[in-house]
């Protein structure tokens, strides 16, 4: 007899048969309410009518001639289509004539493409709203705002900053050295600098015992983004958390500090986990959007190697139909002697001589060191090759190469089928 493990991939799922003896562990959040009965716009609405330590957003709209909002890219699962239309009827209410732009706060990612804007915002809101993408490169549109707290230059995007009444939207979730995304966030990295985003991102932070997923007290990262919301001006925030269907659990408004932690308070109420080492863990992104790339993907595994044991193995679930997601990624891996080498070039780089994507290959090369990751995904096998790790053509597979490696065919197993979703302790 075998039992069926289900792990999101793309916006589907694949299934692994595995002997009912087996020990497997699975960590997931605790959404067993998830029915998709909720009335997610009902929900979304209550909370701006009644906003945490602000007024309500139609009131704090009144007189207010050009609006900016900032709203996040393709990689993440932000419900736009229905968080979006109440916001920008909430900014009418109170200033009907008022200037609205949507900026997409795509932080270093690339820009949204019009069929994903589409798929995002609805046909009618691209049709008739002001959308437009933040270039992190255009200095053109970037004005300085003095220091972080980090040390590093704070530039803005003009228009955000230009704004009289600066709003944003988002989704709380964990985050691997932020502590949890949305809030601050839509701020820096959504609309800074290329540079600043680096500095921010720097080899010091990213490896700060304090910066990892539910973590904010003492995280020099997340201070540095609650920082620069305040500077900015962001003056309302509407963020909501997601069920694994991703539809909307809780909506949160008002205040970006305020409405954030009651945010973060309903996500730790359910993600916390404990962690159930095991020498084998098989991780996911959670399917699409978080899994469209290389680079998203190594989330998921970050948070494997929470719960995976020395010199275990993880397997990476994850579709990745963009193939790597950052060449700066990928040609660090490849013009690296060793994995060595490369942690000791990054960790000898001052707050503000980060490189592109720094994070990503510190933390990923810290990983390696003690783990084996094999992935189950579209992405190049030699891309996958490059970065250190190995593909196999299936879940199957990717299992059957993971027991020869820990040398046990009955081994442990932990799964996290949404591993961005949990907090493990």
């Amino acid at each position: 007899m075998t039992a069926n493990l289900t792990i999101p991939y793309g916006q589907g799922s694949l299934t692994l048969e595995v002997d009912p003896q087996r020990a497997v562990t699975v960590l997931a959040p605790d959404h067993a309410e998830d029915s998709g009965a909720v009335d997610e716009l009902g929900v979304i609405q209550k909370a701006l009518d009644e906003p945490l330590g602000t007024a309500p957003l139609k009131d704090l709209a009144k007189g207010r001639k050009n609006v900016v909002i900032l709203t996040s890219d393709h990689t993440r699962p932000l419900p736009s289509h229905l968080t979006l239309p109440l916001l920008l009827a909430e900014i009418r209410k109170g200033s009907p004539k008022a200037q609205i732009t949507v900026i997409v706060g795509v932080g270093c990612h690339r820009a949204m493409t019009e069929e994903e804007m589409i798929q995002r915002f609805g046909a009618a809101v691209v049709k008739k709203e002001n959308i437009i993408n933040h270039d992190p490169h255009d200095d053109n549109n970037l004005v300085s705002l003095g220091r972080l707290p980090s040390g590093g230059e704070f530039r803005l995007n003009k228009t955000a900053v230009e704004a009289d009444l600066l709003v944003a939207e988002g989704f709380i979730e964990p985050h691997q050295f932020a502590g949890f995304s949305g809030g601050p966030k839509s701020v820096l990295p959504g609309v800074a600098a290329f540079g600043t985003v680096l500095a921010s991102h720097n080899a010091e932070f990213t490896v700060h015992p304090k910066a990892r997923p539910g973590s904010v007290a003492g995280n020099p990262i997340h201070a540095d983004m609650l920082f620069a919301a305040r500077k900015a001006g962001l003056a309302f925030i509407l963020n909501v958390t997601l069920t694994p269907r991703k539809k909307v659990d809780q909506a949160f408004a008002g205040d970006v500090e305020m409405a954030h932690q009651k945010g973060r308070e309903r996500v730790l109420a359910k993600s916390a986990v404990k962690a159930a080492l095991a020498p084998i863990v098989i991780t996911s992104n959670g399917g699409y959007p978080l899994d469209q790339n290389i680079y998203q993907s190594t989330k998921s595994i970050m948070q494997a190697d929470l719960t995976c044991q020395d010199n275990g193995v993880i397997i990476a679930v994850n579709e990745c139909r963009d193939g790597h997601g950052s060449q700066a990624f990928l040609d660090s891996f490849q013009k690296a002697a060793s994995l060595d080498s490369l942690l000791t070039e990054i960790e000898s780089r001052g707050r503000d001589s980060a490189i592109p994507d720094q994070w990503v290959t510190q933390l990923t090369a810290s990983i390696l060191r003690r783990r084996r990751v094999i992935m189950v995904t579209k992405a190049e096998a030699q891309d996958v090759l490059t970065l250190g790790m190995r593909k196999a053509a299936s879940l199957s597979e990717a299992l059957t190469l993971a027991d020869e490696l820990v040398g046990d065919p009955q081994a442990p197993i932990t799964v996290l089928p949404n591993a961005v979703a949990v907090v493990i302790r």
